[in-house]
């Protein structure tokens, strides 16, 4: 581990004992990890959309800022968590325009109007309602998912999260995937 990656994993400590101090030493040090983050999920989006990354990575830090004591377990652990909770910001925004076009959500914001393309709401929606379903069967395929594809960690990092080995996170994500591509297929 490289003082870089000690001086995160201090800070995490530092956080989860209650140090507001840390979070606000923490962001500075993971905002590029963050950015890279938030750039593979909206390059996922068509090209013309309006969404920066830096619009997700502040929300995302108002969610992560408003945990209390969180639990983290190391670095690659936060990083997930922070995939996850950016994942979630879209999801919202997908499920808020999908309501709006039905007529039960009249009022957004400039912000969430932006979230998320049209063209892209009902992917968002449809892939986390199969992440759910698969949830309910092996939430560690779940976050195994997450971690690998939304959070960008390699196996090896993904296996560390979880403390599974390397061979058992990859047949987690080819039995995951696979569920998930028979459950979106079935959706069409």
């Amino acid at each position: 581990m490289d003082a870089s990656q000690q001086k995160i994993t201090r800070l995490l400590v530092e956080w989860k004992t209650g140090s507001k101090e840390a979070l606000d030493l923490l962001m500075p040090l993971v905002y590029q990890e963050l950015r890279k983050l938030a750039d593979s999920y909206l390059k996922r989006e068509r090209s013309d959309h309006t969404l920066q990354p830096t619009a997700l990575i502040h929300e995302a830090y108002l969610r992560l800022a408003d945990q209390r004591l969180p639990e983290w377990r190391n670095r690659a652990h936060f990083f997930g968590v922070a995939a996850q909770i950016m994942r979630q910001v879209l999801v919202d925004a997908a499920r808020r325009h999908r309501a709006a076009k039905r007529g039960r959500g009249s009022k957004t914001s400039l912000a969430e109007s932006v979230l998320v393309s049209a063209s892209r709401a009902p992917d968002l929606v449809a892939l986390d309602d199969a992440l759910l379903e698969l949830e309910k069967l092996d939430p560690r395929k779940v976050r195994g998912i997450e971690l690998k594809y939304f959070g960008g960690l390699t196996i090896q990092e993904a296996a560390d999260a979880l403390g599974v080995s390397e061979a058992t996170i990859s047949r987690d994500l080819r039995s995951g995937e696979a569920f998930l591509r028979r459950y979106l297929a079935g959706q069409s």
